[in-house]
């Protein structure tokens, strides 16, 4: 059989950084499909500069090794990637079962991003089932607070349970064993994953949502339940951050119970985080149930600057950002969870929906109250009637990325319909439908 020839992919198209890179790696090893990635993260060369980085080494070597592919520049800084993968997800399956240890992917460096790596690989392990089922325990090495990427906290209490409570059979057990900071002093973090695939022949698709669950939101709108508060930073803003950020959610979403979930010593000066997450319900296995997160890593100068001071700068930034979010934008999803949901949206059967508006709203508009009626969130495919279906208009394929939503978003757009053209997204990007891979 005549090898496929490779899909080239401008590393410079959209966002030009590492998402492109992720996805188009990740989709290559679904499918078998080899890619070739030309100027890698090359929007990327001014001070955090440009080729691969140690995550994306990491990543792309394990891919590597599941799929038996070969592959060329596959080191830190190469500008030119080719990954051309010879096994799919069912057939490398029996490789990654279990021996009571789990598989080590690590990175060679702190300052390289576990869930980004983990993000790389997601989407092969959630394919990668034998006959058995049998789950796939994974160790990452590397950074679990890193600047330019996502938490533990963020994939731990955003991106898995959205995935969970949206897609039938998705089912990550995860465990924070060592933290680590991309600031201060230096040393490798982990995390452990039990990954269980989707059933063989089965792909990957939307939970079907309870009719009354449907016709409350359409009646009433969401409604945010609770916020979670994630605090990591010295001991000595842990008090004054909590009252702030009480004070400032308060004003902003009147009468909303207030969780804070995690408080926890960061270790350094340095070092400042918080996560907030907003939920609509309390059944977070609902698939009408829905959550947005705005997180902040604290970068500016603390000199001179009091613990009273700084929470409050701290608190009121991340709660005017979920403000935004919540109450004023009124997406189905957060701004950095909506790209990260293109994937699977793209892997799975049927249509699915995600939307967000694409204009960014006045942050500093009047709070409206505890009354947050996100009646654009229930645009959502499940809610779909007949008539609105006849309104879908397919999106055109394009040599630049597309749609409504960031730019991160439009660029994982575009990457999926380069490598899976069978996908077809509608609306600005708003439905998708996707290929329904399967593997038996």
């Amino acid at each position: 059989m005549k090898p496929k020839k490779p899909i080239e992919l401008d590393g410079r198209t959209g966002e030009g950084g590492g998402q492109l890179v992720r996805i188009s790696v990740a989709l290559a090893a679904v499918t078998s499909q080899p890619i070739r990635i030309t100027h890698v993260r090359g929007n990327r060369s001014g001070g955090r500069g440009g080729g691969l980085k140690s995550q994306h080494v990491a990543g792309i070597k394990w891919l590597a090794e599941a799929t038996g592919a070969e592959v060329e520049g596959l080191s830190v800084g190469s500008h030119t990637l080719e990954f051309r993968p010879s096994l799919t997800p069912a057939v490398s399956s029996a490789g990654l079962q279990q021996t009571g240890k789990p598989i080590i992917v690590a990175a060679d460096s702190p300052a390289a991003s576990i869930m980004l790596i983990f993000q790389a690989v997601l989407p092969y392990l959630l394919f990668a089932a034998d006959s058995d089922g049998t789950p796939i325990e994974l160790e990452f090495q590397g950074g679990t607070n890193v600047s330019f990427s996502l938490s533990y906290e963020y994939l731990d209490q955003v991106l898995l349970p959205t995935l969970e409570a949206q897609f039938v059979g998705v089912r990550v057990e995860r465990r924070l064993l060592q933290r680590s900071w991309s600031t201060g002093s230096s040393r490798m973090g982990s995390v452990w994953f039990r990954v269980h695939p989707l059933p063989l022949g089965q792909p990957l698709k939307l939970k079907e949502s309870n009719p009354e669950d449907g016709t409350a939101a359409k009646e009433k709108g969401f409604t945010i339940k609770h916020i979670d508060a994630s605090i990591l930073t010295p001991t000595a803003l842990h008090a004054p951050l909590q009252d702030a950020l009480a004070r400032d959610l308060d004003t902003l979403f009147p009468d909303t119970e207030l969780n804070f979930k995690v408080v926890e010593e960061s270790g350094h000066d340095a070092r400042m985080y918080v996560l907030l997450v907003a939920h609509n319900t309390d059944d977070a296995s609902s698939p009408s149930s829905r959550r947005w997160g705005r997180d902040y890593m604290y970068a500016s100068k603390r000199k001179n600057k009091s613990p009273a001071f700084l929470s409050s700068e701290i608190s009121r930034h991340v709660s005017k950002q979920l403000y935004r979010e919540v109450a004023l934008r009124r997406g189905a999803v957060d701004e950095y969870l909506q790209d990260q949901l293109i994937i699977f949206q793209a892997l799975a059967a049927g249509r699915t929906s995600f939307p967000r508006g694409d204009e960014d709203p006045d942050v500093d508009g009047e709070p409206t109250g505890n009354a947050v009626d996100l009646d654009g969130v229930d645009a959502a495919l499940r809610d779909l009637d007949l008539a609105a279906e006849k309104r879908l208009k397919r999106d055109k394929k394009t040599a630049e990325p597309f749609g409504d939503g960031s730019m991160h978003t439009k660029t994982a757009r575009w990457v999926t319909s380069e490598i899976l053209p069978e996908v077809k997204w509608f609306n600005k990007g708003s439905f998708c439908e996707g290929s329904g891979i399967s593997f038996h």
